[in-house]
């Protein structure tokens, strides 16, 4: 089932029924993924290159790993600055089947004696093009609002002033961490949906943060966990992957991500049949400029989810930047997949960590940093 169905299903039956009757639920999210890019092996060129610097449609890559390869950040802009354009535009270009154009330069070898390249490569010239992204599927985000008198403008979106709106960025009851709150199933190895081919979870996301505050039913109220993923970039879909532009602020890379959870027992049942009504989340002030904003309030996403919720006497109205009927679509179309025997579930080779603490970065000596 998908999770909103086993939910229903929950409602109906009851959590015993549902451990017995279902083995799978299906989870998906579609929003921005900062924490993105590709990598690249461009293939060796006559006479050799040993690239130093590399640009992808205007947009510098990352070189510095070997000869031909080079990494590409989905939130790189060109070096103009204009933040409409970045590397997840490229990646999608790339996705959807388009020439890019790659330019190089470099110093110069005994073994690699060219010093400049100019050429056009896609998807099928490439010998790989991969997606490698260090922190996705974020487990809860925060509300974003600005009680300032101007308009902010951030990667949580358009702020009006005076809290005239507030920006939130999960699928809610269909995300796949909100499902698997202390990652029972989900771990090193998970193969997942990734931007519509299929990927695997490599290691914890960056950030990875579990010890936040929690509802009895386990959902943290915080952002808590997050995922390292990846996955071959030729098998990807423009539908479920897509360069975006937060006005005044830069690119990001929308991508959608769908992960089964086999129901195992009726912990992991009860965990799977949590609803938007029973998962909270905090209510930042955005106009603070300091890593530690205060709270403003806690909120569900059933109130989030209806259009409008309470700040401080004020009814605010709400928006999301993350797709449900994105995630509705992954996770119907994961179902499917399993059904055929098109995708396989994976068992994790390694579990993460509930006692890892993520840490601020701090100005600090040589002797207080060691």
């Amino acid at each position: 089932m998908t999770a909103e169905e086993f939910k229903q299903f929950v409602k109906t039956n009851g959590v015993k029924k549902a451990a017995t009757e279902v083995d799978v639920v299906t989870t998906g999210t579609f929003g921005a993924m900062c924490s993105s890019g590709a990598y690249f092996n461009f293939g060796h060129t006559e006479p050799p290159i040993k690239m130093q610097r590399v640009w992808m449609d205007g947009i510098q890559a990352h070189a510095g790993l070997a000869a031909v390869d080079a990494y590409l950040g989905a939130t790189e802009l060109d070096e103009t600055n204009n933040m409409m354009h970045g590397g997840a535009h490229v990646i999608e270009d790339l996705v959807r089947g388009k020439a890019v154009r790659l330019k190089a330069t470099a110093y110069g070898t005994d073994c690699y004696p060219r010093k400049e390249m100019d050429t056009y490569v896609s998807l099928k010239t490439v010998n790989q093009a991969v997606l490698l992204n260090v922190r996705n599927c974020y487990q809860n985000y925060a509300v974003a609002t600005n009680s300032s008198s101007r308009t902010l403008y951030t990667y949580m979106g358009k702020l009006l002033p005076e809290f005239g709106n507030a920006t939130y960025s999960s699928a809610g009851e269909l995300s796949p961490l909100l499902n698997d709150p202390y990652y029972r199933s989900i771990g090193i190895g998970t193969r997942i949906f990734l931007g519509g081919g299929q990927g695997f979870v490599i290691w914890e996301g960056t950030q990875f943060n579990p010890g936040v505050p929690r509802t009895p039913e386990g959902v943290p109220k915080r952002p808590a966990g997050s995922l390292a993923v990846i996955g071959d970039l030729k098998q990807m879909s423009p539908d479920f992957l897509r360069g975006l532009t937060f006005t005044r602020y830069g690119s990001s890379l929308g991508l959608g991500i769908g992960i089964p959870i086999p129901i195992l027992d009726e912990e992991m049942a009860r965990s799977c049949a949590v609803t938007n009504d029973l998962i909270f989340t905090a209510v930042f002030d955005y106009s603070q400029q300091t890593r530690s904003r205060t709270v403003l309030r806690e909120v569900s996403y059933a109130a989030l989810r209806s259009g409008e919720i309470d700040i401080k006497g004020k009814m605010v109205p709400t928006s999301s930047l993350s797709s449900l009927y994105k995630a509705r679509q992954i996770a119907q179309l994961l179902k499917t997949q399993i059904m055929k025997r098109e995708f396989m579930i994976e068992k994790p080779i390694q579990n993460f960590s509930l006692e890892r603490v993520f840490k601020p970065l701090d100005v600090r000596t040589e002797k207080e940093a060691m």
